[in-house]
Protein backbone atom coordinates (compact mmCIF):
# COMPACT_ATOMS: atom_id res chain seq x y z
CA UNK A 1 0.00 0.00 0.00
CA UNK A 2 1.32 3.27 -1.33
CA UNK A 3 1.34 6.44 1.28
CA UNK A 4 1.91 8.81 -2.42
CA UNK A 5 2.08 8.41 -5.82
CA UNK A 6 4.21 10.11 -8.52
CA UNK A 7 1.33 11.17 -10.46
CA UNK A 8 -2.10 12.88 -9.75
CA UNK A 9 -5.32 13.08 -11.63
CA UNK A 10 -5.41 15.14 -14.18
CA UNK A 11 -1.65 14.59 -15.50
CA UNK A 12 -0.83 13.37 -18.53
CA UNK A 13 1.06 10.06 -18.67
CA UNK A 14 2.69 7.44 -20.95
CA UNK A 15 2.80 4.04 -20.79
CA UNK A 16 6.29 2.53 -20.28
CA UNK A 17 5.37 -1.31 -20.37
CA UNK A 18 2.48 -3.59 -21.22
CA UNK A 19 0.15 -4.45 -24.34
CA UNK A 20 -0.33 -0.72 -24.00
CA UNK A 21 3.22 0.53 -24.77
CA UNK A 22 4.12 4.20 -25.58
CA UNK A 23 0.19 5.53 -25.50
CA UNK A 24 -0.22 8.45 -23.88
CA UNK A 25 -3.55 10.21 -21.74
CA UNK A 26 -4.44 11.67 -19.02
CA UNK A 27 -5.11 10.15 -15.94
CA UNK A 28 -9.17 10.30 -14.99
CA UNK A 29 -8.67 8.45 -11.16
CA UNK A 30 -5.86 7.13 -8.58
CA UNK A 31 -6.23 4.72 -6.06
CA UNK A 32 -3.38 4.89 -3.17
CA UNK A 33 -4.90 1.74 -0.76
CA UNK A 34 -4.04 -0.12 -4.77
CA UNK A 35 -1.42 1.68 -6.33
CA UNK A 36 -2.82 2.13 -9.53
CA UNK A 37 -4.58 4.49 -11.94
CA UNK A 38 -6.96 4.55 -14.66
CA UNK A 39 -5.47 6.51 -17.92
CA UNK A 40 -8.10 7.82 -20.58
CA UNK A 41 -8.01 6.07 -23.41
CA UNK A 42 -5.40 3.16 -21.84
CA UNK A 43 -5.98 -0.45 -20.87
CA UNK A 44 -8.98 -0.85 -22.96
CA UNK A 45 -11.32 -4.05 -21.53
CA UNK A 46 -14.65 -5.11 -22.24
CA UNK A 47 -17.70 -5.08 -19.31
CA UNK A 48 -20.51 -7.09 -19.03
CA UNK A 49 -23.15 -4.91 -17.92
CA UNK A 50 -27.11 -5.98 -16.91
CA UNK A 51 -29.80 -4.21 -17.17
CA UNK A 52 -30.46 -3.14 -13.56
CA UNK A 53 -34.46 -0.74 -14.51
CA UNK A 54 -36.98 -2.31 -16.69
CA UNK A 55 -36.28 -0.69 -20.46
CA UNK A 56 -32.80 -0.54 -19.86
CA UNK A 57 -30.21 -2.49 -22.03
CA UNK A 58 -27.50 -4.89 -20.96
CA UNK A 59 -24.60 -6.04 -23.36
CA UNK A 60 -20.81 -5.69 -23.62
CA UNK A 61 -19.02 -2.29 -22.37
CA UNK A 62 -15.76 -0.80 -23.16
CA UNK A 63 -14.10 0.61 -20.43
CA UNK A 64 -10.68 1.65 -19.67
CA UNK A 65 -8.99 -0.87 -16.91
CA UNK A 66 -6.92 0.04 -13.89
CA UNK A 67 -3.43 -0.32 -13.96
CA UNK A 68 -0.49 0.14 -11.44
CA UNK A 69 0.97 3.49 -11.50
CA UNK A 70 4.64 1.80 -11.87
CA UNK A 71 3.95 1.50 -15.58
CA UNK A 72 3.48 5.06 -16.06
CA UNK A 73 5.69 7.71 -16.61
CA UNK A 74 5.09 11.63 -16.05
CA UNK A 75 4.73 13.25 -19.69
CA UNK A 76 7.08 16.55 -20.52
CA UNK A 77 5.33 17.80 -23.57
CA UNK A 78 8.76 20.06 -23.73
CA UNK A 79 11.12 16.70 -24.24
CA UNK A 80 8.37 14.42 -25.67
CA UNK A 81 8.88 11.59 -23.81
CA UNK A 82 8.32 10.18 -20.25
CA UNK A 83 10.50 11.54 -17.56
CA UNK A 84 11.21 11.03 -13.96
CA UNK A 85 10.78 14.30 -11.89
CA UNK A 86 12.19 16.11 -9.11
CA UNK A 87 10.13 18.32 -6.37
CA UNK A 88 11.26 22.54 -6.02
CA UNK A 89 9.65 24.46 -3.21
CA UNK A 90 9.58 28.04 -4.25
CA UNK A 91 7.87 30.43 -0.94
CA UNK A 92 6.18 27.27 0.55
CA UNK A 93 4.86 26.16 -2.93
CA UNK A 94 6.05 22.63 -4.06
CA UNK A 95 6.24 22.32 -7.98
CA UNK A 96 7.48 19.40 -9.97
CA UNK A 97 10.07 20.15 -12.73
CA UNK A 98 11.31 17.89 -15.09
CA UNK A 99 15.16 16.29 -14.94
CA UNK A 100 16.03 16.51 -18.60
CA UNK A 101 15.03 19.89 -19.74
CA UNK A 102 14.06 21.87 -16.30
CA UNK A 103 10.51 22.87 -17.48
CA UNK A 104 7.42 22.91 -15.24
CA UNK A 105 5.19 20.15 -14.84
Amino acid sequence: MAKQLHVKKDDTVIVISGKDKGKQGKVVEVSLKEGKVIVEGVNIVSKHVKPRRQGETGGIVKVEGAMYASKVQLYCSKCGKGVRVKTNEVDGKKTRVCTKCGSEL
